[in-house]
């Protein structure tokens, strides 16, 4: 189960982001943010120098036990994309996928 689930755009902002439980969900937002920085300051370093290409792998970014759950969120973000009422780069406002989010986090206490 899940905490925080964020949805980044490839442009590096973030699409979506639903935490529980609600009184840390400002600690949540900072880690997304902050996290998209560090991703953000790897890929500007590319083009410094060849010798720290491998300087890149963030490392394994889910637990592999969690991959039915990554599956499912996935499978359902495709659905909210490919529908033809969404504007790619908008929010996400899918009651469907909010659904799905709820369903994989944690309850409070």
């Amino acid at each position: 189960m899940a905490v925080c689930i964020a949805v980044i755009a490839k442009e590096n902002y973030p699409l979506y982001i639903r935490s529980l439980p609600t009184q840390n969900e400002l600690k949540f937002h900072y880690t997304v943010h902050t996290s998209l920085d560090v991703v953000e300051e790897k890929i500007s370093a590319v083009g410094k120098s060849v010798g720290d290409q491998r300087e890149l792998y963030l490392g394994l970014l889910y637990p592999t036990e969690d991959y039915k759950m990554f599956r499912k969120l996935h499978n359902s973000f495709t659905d909210v994309m490919c529908n033809p009422f969404h504007n790619p780069g908008d929010t996400i406002q899918s009651k469907t996928f909010d659904g799905i989010v709820s369903g994989m986090m944690v309850p409070p206490g």
